[in-house]
């Protein structure tokens, strides 16, 4: 859990948090929902202010994952970060303010869809057949959607 109390940021300044997440408590950030498991801690480096009726972070966070290529099917490791973290969250009257929901949201924007190898550093080994466009020396080469400019509603 990523959370700050508002008694500890000085007023008109801001609070610099640094930290990590490690171990079981990783499981809340759900980056297994999307294919992908921590190899390491969560780190964080935030500042944290307030400014009228709501709270501010920006800052950085960097989680080392493992995944798996979606052309060779072999797990690769893969660092996902952000040094462009921004949020506003308005102050319900607690205390305690819990930026996990925020933090968590960023991470699985930032998780790779289709992941490949290349993400890791290393040449993928899958080979894929080219394909072989027909020269235009003495054809017309057709448009992918040639078939659809005959196409008559009526």
């Amino acid at each position: 859990m990523i959370a700050v109390h508002l008694h500890q940021i000085p007023p008109g300044e801001t609070l610099s948090v640094m930290g990590e997440i490690t171990g079981k408590e990783l499981a809340v950030f759900g980056v297994e929902e999307a294919g992908a498991e921590p190899v390491d801690a969560l780190r964080y480096a935030l500042e944290i202010g307030v400014s009228g009726g709501g709270l501010f972070a920006t800052g950085s966070w960097s989680l080392p994952i493992k995944v798996t290529c979606v052309s060779c099917l072999e797990p690769f490791e893969y660092e996902i970060s952000s040094n462009e973290f921004a949020l506003q969250k308005e102050l319900t009257g607690a205390e305690l303010v819990d930026l996990t929901d925020e933090i968590r949201e960023d991470i699985h924007l930032v998780l790779p869809m289709h992941p490949k190898c290349a993400l890791g550093g290393k040449k993928c080994p899958a080979q894929f057949p080219q394909r072989v466009v027909p020269s235009s020396t003495n054809s017309e080469v057709r448009s992918v959607w040639a078939a659809l400019d005959q196409f008559n509603p009526s």
